[in-house]
């Protein structure tokens, strides 16, 4: 090995690691949870403790972060959700030692949906964490359009498996990020979904690590966050004339807030930074804030506003704004709930539930399409159009007559006196 393999391979670990008491934990869960808490820790973000976990070994060691739990024999979960779930479940012991048992208030969860490792293993650190009373933040991508249904299928699962847990879930649209960045070159791209991740996370522990002149404390967020169910935020920086306009709609305006109407969000907290320097924020500076955030967000039920002096010279006349609002339903995530053919609930023989058809397509091909298994009980989280009714489609061999003629119950007896009459005659 020579010295550049050696110097990449090397793991950095603070002489102190194993007596790190930070309140706040940020764990990585499956690649892409990894990849995102591998480039917050390149980043130096302080105040908190940074965890990878998952099933691959390989991409463990490759992570330059030092704390490390390993998932299973180390061989990856194949995009096989129900792997990376029992996986996790076999470490839970090493898990809440290591990450949620050591002085932990607020956890972390980063994780991508739509896989193996982060849609199966996430929920179940998850339910660890509100077991333990742990304020747990879950900040998750879903899969971009390309990715097939499939993926997107698992995805909703997932999620669906973390809003049980979570006390707030932020969503990233990937395909928002396309829409955003489609121009960037490949190698540029990716890392954005990384980038944001960060700057979810960043915003969030400065608001509580950092001192304010009017302070926003952990007691805040956690009043904010705590059972908020889905959470939006956008981070903005402005400098110049136009520093406040540009800081509010880069703040509001972000691809983290996902085209969501911030008027029915419950809870909205806004965070300003600015320097403490003579071109830092007039009385009239702040008013104007003010006035152009209730035009995003009109009057939420609970409104803080937190101010902090940044005495970094380098700051300048720069402003940041980071923006948290939360009380969103998932329901309301137009990638996930809108079905531009009419409303398809599938049911086939293949699988024992039911199943939202996400893309176009022709009605006679939706029954030859097969997106996954899921639990019959998601099909509540759905909202349907008021303008078109659901329509109801079954696998080719089902006899649908018999369906409109037999009552539900009826149905089961017959199936019943069926079934025993076939062993009867075994």
């Amino acid at each position: 090995m020579d010295t550049t393999d050696f110097i990449e391979n090397i793991n950095i670990v603070p002489k102190d690691w194993s007596e790190d008491n930070s309140i706040i934990k940020v764990i990585g869960v499956g690649g892409g949870g990894c990849n995102a808490v591998s480039y917050m820790f390149r980043q130096n973000i302080s105040g908190c403790s940074f965890i990878v976990c998952n099933t691959d070994a390989q991409a463990l060691k490759k992570s330059p972060v030092p704390f490390k739990v390993q998932l299973g024999a180390g061989l990856g979960a194949g995009c096989d959700p129900i792997k990376g779930r029992n996986a996790a479940i076999e470490a839970q012991d090493e898990i809440a030692r290591k990450v949620l048992d050591n002085n932990t208030q607020m956890l972390f969860i980063t994780a991508g949906m739509g896989g193996g490792t982060g849609t199966g293993a996430a929920p179940v650190i998850a339910e660890m964490a509100k077991k333990r009373n742990i304020l747990t933040v879950a900040i998750v991508t879903l899969p971009f359009k390309n990715e097939g249904n499939e993926s997107l299928s698992k995805a909703i699962d997932g999620i669906h498996e973390l809003e049980k847990s979570v006390d707030s879930l932020l969503i990233i649209n990937n395909e928002k990020l396309y829409q955003y960045y489609g121009d960037l070159l490949v190698q540029d791209a990716f890392p954005k979904a990384d980038e944001i991740l960060a700057t979810a996370v960043r915003g969030i522990i400065e608001i509580i690590q950092k001192p304010g002149y009017i302070n926003v404390d952990f007691a805040d967020v956690k009043t904010m966050m705590k059972n908020s169910g889905m959470a939006l935020m956008g981070c903005g920086t402005g400098t110049g004339e136009h520093r406040i306009e540009d800081a509010i709609s880069q703040a509001l305006e972000s691809p983290l807030l996902n085209d969501f109407d911030l008027k029915s969000a419950k809870n909205v907290l806004i965070n300003i930074t600015i320097g403490k320097n003579e071109k830092g924020l007039s009385m009239k500076g702040l008013d104007e804030i003010n006035n152009k955030i209730k035009e995003y967000t009109g009057n939420a039920n609970n409104f803080k506003r937190g101010i902090i002096f940044d005495e970094d010279p380098e700051i300048g006349d720069r402003i940041n704004i980071t923006a948290i609002a939360t009380g969103f339903k998932m329901s309301q995530l137009s990638n996930i709930t809108d079905v531009s053919l009419g409303n398809l609930i599938v049911i086939d023989n293949t699988y024992d539930g039911k199943r939202v058809i996400k893309d176009e397509m022709e009605l006679s091909e939706a029954t030859a399409r097969k997106v996954g298994p899921t639990n019959a009980s998601n099909i509540r989280k759905f909202d349907f159009s008021k303008r078109e009714k659901p329509v109801l489609l079954v696998s080719p061999q089902q006899n649908i007559s018999v369906l409109e003629e037999e009552s539900a119950r009826a149905r089961a007896i017959r199936k019943m006196s069926e079934s025993a009459d076939t062993q009867d005659s075994h």
